[in-house]
């Protein structure tokens, strides 16, 4: 059986001792380089495979140094410090420069627990919106190759269709789910909390170039509320809370079809004038 299109997106081969081999995909290409979502996932990814893994992931960090190039490149994971029920790891991922020496294009760190059964609750609620068979067909522009790998319907905040400078918000509310379908899990929960296109072109209604400089998710849900949630839909809502000096912020929240958070993602974005 023919492994999904993500799958092979983030498929690592093991070069021994936290060292793993990966190529870029180009079912994810994006404006420069992949998707940042699927990278991030990539980076998540040779954590799972890691057989000194504890636990499952709460948090992850990506810092995206420079734009990775379309080829094979090194990942390298290893675990920092591993306490009774945490455990903190740094990645790497690598190709070489000019010079042909190994340089960083994307740091991040990750944390590890082994998730307990206690009290719990979510204060962020789901908003209420159209369900998305009542949205309509998928309704983000695909501008790049990576859209098409995800059926998006946005109840709120579309991409402008006017580039007039007349924008006045940055909230965006969607339904998404990975097309062809393919059942939730942390590595494609991380690729799509970075669906949102730029809130700086729909607050300002004007498109100018931006990027992710960098990107963190909060996991909110174990393993197992992930497979709950199978190849269902998910509501992503996104707003920028600052715009200055050619960076912004964006923090997301993300929810299941049954109103479970799932996961809060908070970015910085650079963006050119």
């Amino acid at each position: 059986m023919t492994a999904h299109v993500f799958d092979q997106a983030i498929a690592l081969q093991t070069l021994g001792e936290g060292r793993y081999r990966g190529t870029t995909s180009p079912a994810y290409a994006n404006m420069v380089g992949p998707f940042g979502g699927v990278t991030a996932a990539t980076a998540l990814n040779a954590v799972l495979q890691h057989p000194a893994l504890l636990g499952e992931p709460v948090a992850l960090t990506v810092n995206f140094a420079a734009a990775l190039a379309d080829g094979p490149f090194t990942v390298t994971a290893r675990p920092v410090r591993t306490n009774r029920s945490t455990q903190h790891w740094v990645m790497e991922i690598t190709q070489p420069d000019a010079q042909g020496a190994e340089a960083a294009v994307l740091t991040a760190t990750a944390v590890t627990a082994a998730r307990r059964e206690t009290w719990g609750t979510d204060d962020a609620t789901m908003p209420a919106v159209p369900a998305p068979e009542a949205v309509g067909r998928p309704n983000m522009v695909a501008l790049v190759e990576w859209v098409r790998r995800y059926d998006i319907r946005i109840a709120e905040g579309a991409i402008p269709t006017a580039w007039d400078g007349g924008g006045d918000a940055s909230r965006t509310t969607l339904w998404v789910r990975e097309e062809p379908a393919r059942a939730l899990d942390f590595a494609s929960l991380t690729a799509m909390a970075d669906v949102f296109f730029p809130r700086v072109w729909l607050r300002r209604a004007t498109r100018v170039p931006a990027g992710t400089v960098s990107m963190t998710v909060y996991f909110h849900a174990g393993a197992a509320q992930l497979a709950d949630t199978g190849t269902g839909w998910l509501l992503g809502q996104a707003q920028a809370q600052g715009f200055r000096n050619g960076f912004f912020d964006q923090a997301a929240q993300v929810w299941n079809q049954a109103g479970a958070l799932l996961a809060t993602t908070h970015q910085v974005v650079y963006y050119k004038e």
